[in-house]
């Protein structure tokens, strides 16, 4: 007997390298950030949303580049040049020594008419800005999603570290209850056998737990751009439950996804028009300068000449090209228009599917802490009754699982209630 107590003892003895361990891997200089940094630290770094910001300032340049369409050509060029052989003029019958010209020119042209082309054109570089812009929205919904889910799971792991703390700590308080009653012989050894691997698997989870941790907290400083592991400060309260019904009202003006895909859609429209162009004449205007300089004797001469041109281009046939255009944009604007129509049922059916889960996620968070509290107490009466002897180890055992099962299930409540309101922000476009 006096073996096994020792054995039990020695057993016992192992949570101090335990909670040393636990102290190794919360290290006080750990960098902490609140959410709202967080957010905005992966706006800045994330890949996706540096692309959304380049796929703006190309659509911008492209509207810029249309407009100028609108505005003459002009281009400018000058040259100079010396001869090295002398020429022979047969007017004076001599040699004329080599000498320098120079010559500028001016040219500037500009489409007076390309049967509306570039109207349609410009309608259609300001759609693909429109789409650009909301597509930028989109991402930066997503990046703030992918963050919270990120900075969320990083608390409820940490959440889940204190809990499996305390499931360590009423382990090893029952284990100890164990051993004293098998000392006073008010207990069995299988009491104590039970009691000690309950703590040994109160001890693996706890490690488990601070692993877990580790990766939450190393993700997290992966998706903010810092190269170390972030710990993230909690709020202290639940969110509010937002106005679902208001929120309906106003989807299908602030959902990105659909504001991308209307303007995607008037781009597709704007481009068809613009094919049938090919089928106008394109008129033309054109004016030239050029003027020559020579430099002989000290004397200077000069020859410029001007020139206006108008000129008038139709294709009356280009081996069925712009049939062949004219289908592409047809086909291009019908999947536009499809895809448009497709993104404002999907984003209907994803609002009430999200909205659902939401108050689903809401209701799971108060039932857990009911549950929470009910388990408590539950544990509470049975360590009372074991220690009196009017209950066994393994109803106690029971209790303690019950517990630590609903502080994990409110954890993971809260968590998924976070995710769920920050889903729905996502697609409505909106901060709630």
């Amino acid at each position: 007997m006096r073996r096994f107590l020792f054995l039990i003892l020695v057993a016992a003895a192992g949570v101090v390298p335990a909670r040393a361990q636990q102290a190794d891997t919360s290290p006080a200089t750990t960098l902490q950030v609140t959410l709202d940094e967080a957010i905005r630290r992966a706006l800045g770094v994330q890949p996706a949303m540096v692309q959304a910001t380049g796929n703006t300032r190309n659509a911008d340049a492209a509207r810029l580049a249309t407009w100028g369409t609108f505005l003459p050509v002009v281009t400018a060029g000058g040259s100079a040049s010396l001869n090295s052989q002398g020429r022979f003029d047969a007017n004076s019958q001599r040699i004329i020594p080599p000498v320098w010209n120079y010559g500028t020119n001016l040219s500037i042209s500009v489409d007076l008419f390309t049967g509306l082309r570039r109207m349609w054109n410009l309608r259609s570089a300001s759609a693909n800005v429109d789409a650009a812009e909301a597509g930028g929205v989109t991402q930066r919904f997503q990046t703030t999603l992918l963050t919270k889910q990120t900075f969320y799971n990083a608390i409820a792991t940490e959440e889940l570290v204190h809990v499996a703390e305390a499931q360590v700590r009423r382990a090893q308080s029952e284990f100890e209850v164990a051993v004293q009653k098998l000392r006073a012989g008010s207990a069995t050894r299988s009491d104590s056998l039970r009691a000690a691997v309950d703590f040994g698997n109160a001890r693996i989870a706890l490690l488990q737990a601070q692993a877990n941790l580790a990766t939450a907290q190393a993700n997290l400083g992966r998706q903010i751009g810092v190269d170390q592991q972030v710990r993230a400060v909690p709020d202290s309260s639940l969110a509010s439950f937002p106005d679902t019904a208001a929120l309906r009202d106003a989807l299908m003006e602030s959902a990105p996804q659909v504001v991308q895909a209307d303007a995607q859609a008037r781009a597709a429209r704007a481009g068809v028009l613009s094919s049938r162009s090919q089928y106008v004449p394109t008129l033309n205007l054109s004016y030239g300068a050029n003027r020559q300089d020579t430099i002989f004797s000290n004397a200077f001469t000069a020859n410029a000449t001007h020139t206006w041109r108008f000129g008038l281009t139709w294709t009356l046939f280009n081996g069925f090209a712009r049939e062949q255009a004219q289908v592409t944009a047809n086909v291009q604007r019908d999947i536009a228009e499809s895809q448009a129509a497709d993104a404002r049922r999907s984003v209907v059916a994803q609002f009430t599917q999200q909205a659902a889960a939401l108050a689903t996620a809401r209701e799971q968070v108060d039932i857990a802490g009911v549950n929470v509290d009910a388990a408590t107490e539950d544990l509470r009466v049975q360590q009372e009754r074991y220690r009196v002897g009017a209950s066994t180890i393994l109803d106690l055992l029971t209790s303690e699982a019950n517990l630590t099962q609903a502080q994990t299930n409110l954890v993971q409540a809260r968590f998924n209630y976070n995710i769920s309101r920050a889903q729905l922000e996502a697609l409505v476009g909106r901060t709630l």
